[in-house]
């Protein structure tokens, strides 16, 4: 059975520019599981579906507690490694950012996604200065904890910030500095302006695709490293749980529901794991 640092580095392997790692990601223990049974290399958390799987918004709401049990069922859930989605840290200052990541570390997980949008309303994204001690505090708990942890640097310039690249380039150049191993940049899905990121980053590039974005063979080419779904997989899958009452209710039909997961497959599944 592999260790912990074990996963760490075949994580850290798996990012290879122009043949990215792919990641539909998890929102709990069965989900999680339902992935790697499909062929994944690796199983990310979102954030947002992690929330709303326990009754709370997304946008750093949930707490460092809840994340981490999650964390703790998915980690035990599946064999290949395991990056956790904490959006912002789940703290005020860098050393309760590193208290998160040593908990997530503890829980299983060897990657993390740490964004710099800003909750607390003060302004869309944390200045250059706050995030690099924030991404510096989560990669010296790391380093303390033994783990060769793959700290992904979210930068949301294109989610609530200028969408400028120039500044997009700016903050990741100086999230590498600070100790992030790559840089994610969800919202940008312009080819050319990733291949100018992917070109100037020195770390390996992580988008953010879903229905109708490019597909993973115009994304590689482009030098991306890693793709991921975030919480469109949790999205859909709420969708379909409102179709199928919408259904029922008005025309008393179950169409909706083809295309499942067959009980006695899904339960087996998850019976494997004792």
């Amino acid at each position: 059975m592999s260790t912990q640092r074990d996963r760490a580095l075949l994580f850290r392997s798996l990012h290879v520019p122009g043949r990215p790692l792919l990641l539909a990601n998890a929102w709990d223990a069965a989900s999680a599981m339902v992935v790697a049974a499909a062929g994944a290399s690796a199983v990310a958390t979102t954030s947002a579906g992690v929330a709303w799987s326990l009754g709370s918004p997304d946008g750093d709401r949930l707490g460092a507690a809840a994340a981490r049990d999650l964390v703790a069922r998915v980690a035990a859930g599946v064999s290949v490694p395991v990056s956790a989605d904490i959006e912002g840290g789940y703290a005020q200052d860098a050393e309760g950012v590193g208290r998160t990541v040593r908990e997530v570390l503890a829980a299983g997980a060897v990657g993390v996604n740490l964004e710099d949008a800003d909750r607390t309303g003060a302004a869309p994204l944390r200045t250059i200065e706050e995030q690099t001690a924030r991404l510096a505090a989560a990669r010296a708990a790391a380093d303390e904890a033994g783990i060769p942890m793959f700290l992904n640097a979210r930068v949301d310039t294109y989610l609530g910030g200028s969408a400028d690249l120039g500044e997009t380039l700016e903050r990741a150049t100086a999230y590498v500095e600070a100790g992030a191993d790559g840089v994610f940049v969800p919202g940008l899905l312009d080819l050319p302006a990733l291949a100018t990121l992917a070109g100037k980053v020195g770390a390996p590039l992580n988008v953010l695709a879903g229905f109708g974005a490019p597909d993973v063979a115009a994304l590689a080419a482009q030098g991306v490293a890693r793709i991921s779904l975030g919480s469109a997989v949790a999205e859909a899958a709420y969708g379909v749980a409102r179709r199928a009452t919408e259904e029922l209710l008005r025309s008393g039909t179950y169409t909706a529901l083809d295309g499942a997961i067959p009980y006695p497959e899904l339960n087996a599944l998850l019976d494997a794991r004792g």
